[in-house]
């Protein structure tokens, strides 16, 4: 059975730094580009960060980009986001996702259940 398991979530004040860890299971993580996305309450779910299969490139979105840093671990099967000068719109649920695809064909989108991150003084 195909898991994504996140952790690290919970309160944080503004200006504070979080790390965000996935443990990933059931299918092969080392081959699998991960993401971390977000959903704050009354918005859509946003991509957050992206890692490619190696950890050789990352994507970020320009909201994130400079405060946090998605990494992997190939080896224990985990991808972090470290997440640091956090505001108060960082509040959000925060869930890891697996993808792999294959001469341009979805294989498979996993999700974990997600992660809550609350930013308040």
């Amino acid at each position: 059975q195909v898991q994504l398991v996140e952790s690290g979530g919970g309160l944080v004040q503004p200006g504070g730094s979080v790390r965000l860890s996935c443990v990933a299971s059931g299918f092969t993580f080392s081959i699998s580009a991960m993401s971390w996305y977000r959903q704050a309450p009354g918005k859509e779910r946003e991509l957050v960060a992206h890692i490619t299969s190696t950890g050789d490139s990352t994507d970020y979105a320009d909201s994130m980009r400079g405060r946090f840093t998605i990494s992997r671990d190939n080896a224990k099967n985990t991808v972090s986001l470290q997440m640091n000068s956090l505001k108060l719109e960082d509040t959000a649920v925060y869930y890891c996702n697996a993808k792999r695809k294959r001469w341009g064909i979805l294989q498979y989108d996993y999700w974990g259940q997600g992660t809550q991150v609350t930013v308040s003084s």
